[in-house]
């Protein structure tokens, strides 16, 4: 039996050719669209989705290096959509409306600095209670090691029960990769390990009644309070700027390529090189600091 966001989805695409004579093949773009975002904003359904969740997907469709024209008919797709749901009364909104089409040119991944991440940390820390130590883990692993939130979430306990130094995740299109975790990740996880609950779900992060893993709307939220602590401005941090921060903050100290693109699971690594903006920027400061000439 299809999901409901399934049968909307559907409904929709019924709508398309029905009332505006829809193309067989552009009906086609359009199912690709609609399950690549399904695919991003899983396990939430797509007519679910809130504003922040369609910019983070924009800001994904950036970051894998798609072109601006074709991540501007993604958003049209997603508007469409929506005003579908609204027009229908699923929706009492349109959360796309009001999101700028992406510019021309190559935007480059916002990303915090390393004191920024600190703070956050920090602040996370300094909350003992279920949700500050499960925002703590979570940080821990979002900036720790560049998972997705959409992987982040659908860890299961046995991942972490044998990682050792690293855990098996299952990416998009179902693709296994080996992520090392750092000594910080794996204290923070044994130490949620202890108070997490209930003990018997079969989720690292469970939500309440543990039939299912804790949301993505929940994982916003606790970050939006944790960023409000650390005096940072709510809207610079999310978990795709995590992931962004762990690229940028890597390559940055030195890690190639490569070994970023397999941590962070992108298919082709010219995904991986919009992040050599970093690389540029520490040349520019090596010859400001170092050249002979450019003290003159």
């Amino acid at each position: 039996m299809a999901h409901d966001g399934e049968r909307h989805v559907e409904a929709f695409l019924e709508m398309m050719v029905a009332e505006r004579g829809l193309a067989p093949n552009s009906q086609a773009a359009y199912r690709r669209d609609l399950d690549d975002f399904a695919d991003f904003l899983a396990p939430t359904p797509v007519h679910r989705a809130e504003e922040r969740d369609i910019a983070a997907y924009m800001g994904d469709l950036a970051a894998r290096g798609m072109a601006p024209r074709t991540a501007a008919r993604k958003l049209s797709c997603l508007r469409q959509f929506h005003a579908f749901l609204f027009a229908d009364g699923i929706r009492a909104d349109n959360p796309a409306a009001g999101l700028d089409s992406p510019r021309l040119g190559r935007p480059l991944p916002k990303h915090l600095s390393e004191a920024e991440i600190t703070a956050l940390l920090d602040a996370a820390r300094a909350c003992e209670d279920m949700s500050g130590r499960r925002i703590l883990v979570m940080l821990e692993l979002l900036y720790g090691t560049g998972l997705r939130v959409s992987e982040l979430l659908s860890l299961p306990l046995s991942a972490v029960a044998r990682a050792g130094d690293g855990l098996i995740v299952r990416g998009k299109g179902g693709k296994e990769r080996m992520v090392p975790l750092g000594a910080p990740a794996r204290r923070a996880i044994e130490d949620w390990r202890a108070v997490r609950t209930p003990k018997e779900s079969r989720w690292l992060f469970p939500a309440e009644g543990g039939k299912t893993t804790f949301s993505r709307s929940g994982v916003f939220r606790a970050l939006d309070r944790l960023a409000i602590a650390a005096g940072i401005p709510p809207d610079r941090v999310s978990p795709h700027v995590l992931r962004h921060s762990f690229a940028s903050h890597m390559l940055a100290h030195g890690a190639d390529l490569r070994s970023l693109q397999q941590m962070l699971g992108h298919a082709d690594i010219a995904t991986t090189e919009i992040y050599t903006h970093v690389q540029d920027e520490r040349l520019i400061d090596l010859v400001t600091r170092h050249h002979p000439l450019a003290k003159r």
